[in-house]
């Protein structure tokens, strides 16, 4: 057994990283929730967004858009797939990285055709840096502290890739926050758009529709509306992956922290046990040297 001078070297050391542990769990707690106060706040407007794209599809429903093409014509095998994946910049997130990554990898070795990865976040960089997969090397945004101009700038990118038919389909991955226990990572399709998504309301007959004018036509309102669309799409995805990993990291920090309280408890007990074998060991000591001397005295 350990003397007493190293446990309590010990419990120092587990003191000190409990210390860290608490800072980095009030830390990500503070983040979270001014994450999920910008999300609230903007939430609106593309809540607007989609039901004034859902109308537009309620009037004129057999519309063709570019935003829309399946692109029957080519062979599941051949078609080019563009991923977004978004991932954490630091770890001490428990599984957070991991799921992301595996849900990526899977979804590369079930789907067929051509990937092209869009990697956001330093650990997934460094992730897929080391796998054979095709990475795009200059799509290098952080993912703190997630603003509308970078999601801007992703949805520019992907929108300009599919419309010039370098890709054929456009996904997100992302984690999904359930809940303050419950994080689920997600695979959402960006491009192309699917109509059912709008969820159009079914009007029954004879009750009357309001009239809509869209200038210059409705291609050209859907040009406008579609990528301010994807863009609040992508910055609620940063958003709430944001939201995400710093509530996995506060899980994992209290999970630390938790045990560093219970490893305190088993050092304290070791360190009292410490303790009094040596006091034990002290005073058997003195009363073996005090025998000695009063034999000595005879």
């Amino acid at each position: 057994m350990a003397n007493a001078r190293e446990i309590k070297s010990r419990i120092s050391s587990v003191q000190d990283t409990m210390k860290i542990t608490n800072a980095m769990y009030m830390i990500s707690s503070s983040k979270m929730k001014k994450a999920k106060k910008i999300l609230s706040d903007t939430e609106p407007y593309f809540y607007n967004m989609q039901g004034a794209i859902a109308r537009i599809l309620r009037h004129i429903p057999d519309i063709q858009h570019p935003f829309f093409s399946v692109r029957h014509l080519i062979p599941q095998e051949e078609r080019k797939i563009a991923t977004i994946v978004i991932t954490g910049d630091k770890g001490m997130a428990g599984a957070y990285n991991h799921n992301i990554t595996r849900m990526t990898e899977e979804f590369i070795a079930s789907t067929p055709g051509y990937h092209k990865l869009y990697v956001l976040g330093m650990v997934g960089r460094q992730y897929f840096g080391k796998k054979d997969v095709d990475m795009d090397g200059s799509f290098r945004y952080t993912v703190q502290k997630p603003t509308m101009h970078r999601a801007r700038l992703i949805s520019e990118e992907v929108v300009r890739s599919f419309l010039e038919r370098e890709v054929d389909e456009v996904h997100i991955i992302y984690t999904q926050m359930q809940n303050a226990v419950v994080m689920e990572p997600v695979n959402m399709q960006l491009l192309p758009l699917k109509k059912t998504n709008f969820s159009p309301l079914e009007v029954p007959v004879g009750v009357h529709q309001e009239e809509i004018e869209m200038f210059p036509s409705a291609d050209g309102v859907l040009d406008i509306m579609i990528p301010n669309y994807l863009t609040g799409v992508i910055y609620g995805c940063l958003v709430e992956a944001y939201a995400s990993e710093n509530n996995a990291r506060m899980t994992a920090m209290q999970s630390s922290t938790d045990s560093a309280k219970k490893m305190l408890q088993d050092l304290s007990i070791q360190y009292n046990r410490a303790r009094q074998a040596a006091i034990t060991q002290e005073i058997t000591e003195v009363c073996s040297g005090a025998k000695a001397q009063k034999r000595k005295g005879r």
